[in-house]
């Protein structure tokens, strides 16, 4: 059979290891702070931060919210990154996308201060992971990548030569996680497939573990997996369900596949959980490095 990796079960775990270092820095008088700034009121974007806020509750971060209206401006929207980035309190924040249209994203992403980047997304802490291919980077890390990694990790799945498959080049998991995978601490062997590949699924085929990010419900199917093969999936998608007459959820991967499969991430509770927690510990560290040597 095949085994669940149940990111909620690993996630829960790595929240009460970070209460326990949260505890700790507050006995030595830090807080970590989480600061979230959220433009407009997207009703997806609205619960998915309200969701960061919860865990920061869960473990003892302090919560920092700050809000605009849709119809923001490009300055207004980098006052409130300036502001955070001066706030002695936030230890990282994030920027909840997507942005109003016409406003540059990648713009207000790179007037993050690094060491305040909680989704591990700016430009100089990608390029910390391009430089390090040892693996031994100190800056934030991106969230879903590290999510993957850790929860793999945390079931014994041995990624050191496996060959894997990634479907989708977007930045957030594509062109990250092989950053990742590659580095010599994990030392896989990685395919990036995109619009452009050829023959996606011969690469499907022949890889150890797929790690699904496209966003297109089901696209992987029970004869495009090797048998044993590590199946991650990232994608979302809203299907309408015509038997519940409403919608659901869906993955980029078949359930179907999980006949053939050695192990699986669900859709939704398993890569989700860990890109929450990863967040998380991306804040929790930042204030770690901050503590002055010998504390």
């Amino acid at each position: 059979m095949s085994i669940k990796l149940d990111g909620k079960a690993v996630s829960a775990r790595i929240k009460e290891d970070l209460r326990e270092r949260v505890a700790r820095l507050k006995e030595q008088g830090v807080v970590p702070g989480l600061g979230t700034l959220l433009v407009g009121s997207d009703p997806g974007s609205v619960k998915y931060v309200a969701g960061k806020h919860a865990d920061c509750e869960e473990v003892g971060i302090r919560s920092i919210k700050r809000e605009l209206p849709e119809n923001a401006t490009f300055e207004q929207i980098a006052q409130a990154v300036r502001e955070l980035n001066d706030d002695p309190e936030c230890t990282g924040f994030i920027v909840q996308m997507p942005l109003p249209k016409g406003v540059d994203s990648n713009a207000i992403i790179g007037m993050i201060d690094p060491a305040k980047d909680a989704d591990g997304m700016h430009p100089y802490n990608l390029g910390e992971l391009v430089l390090h291919v040892r693996g031994d980077v100190i800056t934030p890390m991106p969230c879903t990548p590290r999510g993957i990694i850790e929860l793999l990790k945390a079931y014994g799945i041995d990624l050191n030569g496996k060959e894997v498959c990634v479907l989708g080049r977007g930045i957030t998991v594509g062109r990250t996680i092989g950053l990742l995978l590659a580095s010599r601490g994990v030392n896989a062997t990685v395919t990036l497939c995109h619009t452009g590949t050829k023959d996606v699924r011969d690469h499907m085929r022949r890889a150890d573990v797929i790690v699904a990010a496209m966003g297109v419900a089901g696209f992987v199917k029970p004869e495009d997996v090797k048998e044993g093969a590590v199946l991650v999936d990232v994608g979302v998608s809203r299907v309408f369900d015509e038997e519940a007459g409403r919608y659901r959820i869906k993955g980029d991967i078949d359930k179907d596949c999980r006949e053939r499969c050695g192990a699986y991430t669900p859709n939704p509770g398993g890569v989700g959980p860990m890109t929450r927690a990863m967040l998380l510990a991306n804040v929790v560290e930042a204030a770690e490095r901050g503590l002055p040597a010998g504390m």
